[in-house]
């Protein structure tokens, strides 16, 4: 069953031209992951700052694998450590009706 990964970052900072690579590169390796589905990046009307990323894998495993890559794990370090706060995830499953 497909999950929904759905990741909430706070853009407050000045140097978009260093966080923007390193947003790519993340998008990048995540497209060549088993189970990758799909992923929007969708920008608040209400704040700019505020980004909303929803990431479709597969399955749970499929996205708990790229998220405890190292790779992964280092390049978020960076995209962290540059707007100052801590990316927050959270993994959703369709409802069946």
């Amino acid at each position: 069953m497909a999950v929904y990964v759905v990741i909430k970052r706070k853009f407050r900072m000045n140097r978009p031209d260093e966080i923007l690579p390193l947003l790519k590169e993340l998008n990048e390796r995540a497209k060549v992951q088993p189970g990758y589905v799909s992923t929007d990046t969708l920008q608040s009307t209400e704040d700019l700052g505020d980004y909303l990323v929803v990431s479709v894998w597969d399955t749970i495993e499929d996205w708990n694998n790229w998220f405890r890559n190292l790779e992964r794990k280092e390049i978020q370090d960076q995209v962290d450590s540059l707007i100052g706060e801590r990316t927050f995830y959270e993994v959703f499953q369709p409802v069946s009706s």
